[in-house]
């Protein structure tokens, strides 16, 4: 997997951040850097952990389903890219009822947007991808895009943030797509 994957895998998986930090940026609750850095980077450290959990589960099971490993890869990213794509349509209000960068709602909100990661970094162990190298590159863009995200906020509002999601469920899709045919190519 080349660099250019990596950085559209990281770039769809923190579409999810992104739009979660536009809502937390229209909240009125981030106007100090200290909220707007406990945001960005909870979400970009979860955003990191969660492929290297699901990559470690991964490589657990590999050898049990090598023969059909490609299909199980294509299949998790398949299902992540669809998920995110019905969550883009999913309505949302985008009140955000308490200060989303403490507490429960904190560790909550990295949680639920980093899940999809987990699926990735399983599929990424499917593959026999070393994950410390996509996993920081993941976190980083995801903690830079949510501080993005929270910028952008004040200015966009909720309209962006379901297309974004939506962009990056058709590029996980893509992906998933050509890990398949380059199996199934080099195959027969």
């Amino acid at each position: 997997m080349g660099f250019i994957e990596i950085i559209l895998i990281a770039i769809s998986l923190a579409m999810d951040a992104f739009a979660v930090s536009i809502a937390a940026g229209t909240s009125g609750w981030m106007d100090n850097g200290r909220a707007k850095f406990r945001l960005s980077f909870h979400v970009g450290l979860f955003q990191f952990m969660m492929p290297v959990i699901g990559w470690f589960v991964g490589t657990r099971i590999a050898p049990l389903i090598a023969a059909i490993d490609h299909w199980v890869a294509f299949a998790l990213l398949f299902f992540v890219g669809i998920r995110m794509i019905t969550g883009a349509f999913e309505p949302d209000d985008g009140a955000v009822k308490t200060d989303p960068s403490r507490g429960a709602t904190l560790v909550l909100l990295s949680v639920a947007t980093s899940i999809d990661a987990l699926a990735v970094g399983f599929s990424l162990a499917m593959v026999n991808i070393n994950i410390w190298y996509p996993s920081v590159i993941i976190g980083v863009i995801t903690g830079v895009m949510s501080l993005a995200g929270i910028r952008l906020g004040r200015y966009l509002g909720g309209k962006v943030g379901s297309r974004m999601e939506m962009a990056g469920g058709v590029i996980l899709i893509v992906i998933g797509l050509r890990i398949l045919s380059t199996h199934l190519m080099m195959a027969s």
